[in-house]
C-alpha cells in the first residue's frame, strides 16, 4: 500500500504552500531547487509539517481543506 502526503512549506514570503506528494523528499527538493512554478518565486522553502494518508483520496480532500479558509485557520492554529 502506498502512502501520500500532504504537506506545509514556509515560504520567504511568509504565506505558507500546502501540497500533496506520495513521494515526499522528491518533491520536496523539487521546491528546494525552484522546479515547482507555485513557490520557485519564494524560497527558500522550509518543510514546516507533513501528514500521511493511506489513501490517496483522503490525501486530496485534506489538502483541499487546508487551502480553503476553515483549513488555513485550522493549519495556523495546529501547525
Amino acid at each position: 500500500m502506498n502512502n501520500y502526503f500532504v504537506y506545509i512549506l514556509a515560504c520567504s514570503d511568509g504565506k505558507p504552500y500546502t501540497g500533496c506528494s506520495a513521494n515526499l523528499r522528491e518533491r520536496i527538493e523539487w521546491h528546494r531547487k525552484g522546479s515547482v512554478p507555485a513557490t520557485k518565486n519564494r524560497l527558500p522553502v522550509k518543510l514546516v509539517s507533513y501528514i500521511v494518508f493511506n489513501d490517496k483520496y483522503k490525501a486530496f480532500e485534506f489538502e483541499k481543506y487546508l487551502k480553503s479558509g476553515s483549513g488555513r485557520a485550522f493549519a495556523k492554529r495546529h501547525f
